[in-house]
């Protein structure tokens, strides 16, 4: 099924650094096409040993793109590259990030890699660096509305929602110490995250006919996406929203479950409700955050979204390394992700829920978050 990002429609973590090199995606430096399998490619013309590699971040509002920055660091340069890392501030709107990949451009990076600020505002940058040889690469966020964005890799973010969706129906189940009818409420992320519709899409294609059929009810009424969306996913965007909710509406009553896009907001919105003398309710999130982990094992959060940042750096990495040799790059979707323009052939990695049940066998291989999750067995 073709998910087309930018119409938004209801419908990161820890890891130590890993070996970086190798294998994946389609175009740059020339261009090609792949079957889902991911072998079917042109080569693309190749560049010099030990060229500049271009990472646009965004600024450092959780704990999965601070991460994702060493990574990046400390990876390309062992795979003999030179890494050049920007963080867009945070005190500032998309026009830092732009004028860092323009910096990228003007500086001869072979290999742009962006996590964008604002995927819908970077064509201009993405299409200078296109003119100038380079291949751009979109780093978990999708850059919309142009065809110069060549790859995309990113773990497979319909499905984070799928699960986010699932997990708060197995929750409420486990949880809410009542029969359904349950109350809930929905959160989603920013909206210059494209991102954003694609975790609260898959969400409600679990969550919508529980809700049609009156298992749940949305008690504020707010639904759409844009009643949904946390400007800038800041956690007191979140909080302040929540607390106007808990107001409005849940004078009596309790809510039972939040869907929450990410662990930060999910913090937030816990202590929204703990602020106002209820009992906290079934609270998803994403991103594996070390406070929410220990928040699930306490019993308090009840799930998050294990994306290992390590894994998506080091695809990244080996796709950079095809390009440099002129290699073909695989992909393992080329119908999913249509920026409004082109679709774009991605790498998706799969995504794993964790809850208090489950964290020891989703953090085996995560040393910190591991040692986390012992100290509460």
């Amino acid at each position: 099924m073709k998910k087309r990002i930018l119409l938004g429609a209801t419908a990161l973590v820890a890891a130590g650094v890993m070996a970086l090199a190798g294998c994946s995606s389609e175009r740059g430096g020339g261009s090609g096409g792949t079957s889902e399998g991911g072998s079917e490619t042109s080569a693309p013309a190749g560049f010099e040993a030990g060229a500049t590699i271009g990472v646009a971040l965004p600024d450092k509002t959780s704990e999965n793109w601070v991460l994702a920055g060493k990574l990046f660091t400390d990876g390309l340069e062992e795979a003999g590259f030179k890494a050049d890392v920007q963080y867009a501030p945070a005190s500032n709107t998309v026009a830092e990030q732009q004028n860092q990949i323009q910096a990228m451009v003007t500086g001869g990076a072979k290999v742009i890699i962006i996590g964008a600020k604002d995927g819908k505002q970077l064509s201009t940058q993405v299409q200078a660096a296109h003119e100038a040889g380079a291949t751009v690469i979109a780093y978990d966020r999708l850059i919309e509305n142009t065809d110069a964005v060549d790859y995309y890799v990113a773990f497979d973010n319909f499905k984070v929602g799928q699960l986010q969706g699932q997990a708060l129906l197995d929750g409420l189940e486990a949880r809410a110490g009542h029969p359904a009818p349950y109350n809930v409420e929905l959160f989603s992320g920013s909206p210059d995250d494209a991102n954003s519709a694609v975790f609260f899409d898959g969400a409600m294609e679990v969550l919508q006919p529980k809700i049609d059929d009156g298992t749940l009810v949305v008690a504020s009424g707010q639904t759409d996406i844009k009643q949904t969306a946390t400007d800038g996913w800041k956690a007191e965007n979140a909080q302040r929203r929540m607390d106007s909710i808990l107001t409005s509406t849940y004078g009596d009553k309790t809510v039972d479950g939040v869907l929450s896009p990410n662990d930060t907001l999910a913090r937030a919105i816990i202590t929204s409700v703990q602020q106002a003398g209820k009992p906290v309710p079934v609270v998803t999130g994403q991103d594996s955050e070390v406070e929410s982990v220990k928040s699930i094992m306490e019993g308090i959060q009840y799930s998050t979204i294990n994306k290992d940042t390590a894994l998506l750096v080091e695809q990244s990495i080996k796709m950079v390394g095809q390009l440099q040799k002129g290699e073909k790059v695989d992909v393992n979707d080329t119908e999913q992700y249509d920026n409004g323009v082109k679709v774009v052939p991605s790498y998706l990695l799969d995504p794993v829920i964790v809850t208090k049940e489950n964290a020891a066998e989703a953090y085996a291989n995560v040393p910190n978050l591991l040692e986390i999750v012992k100290q509460y067995q």
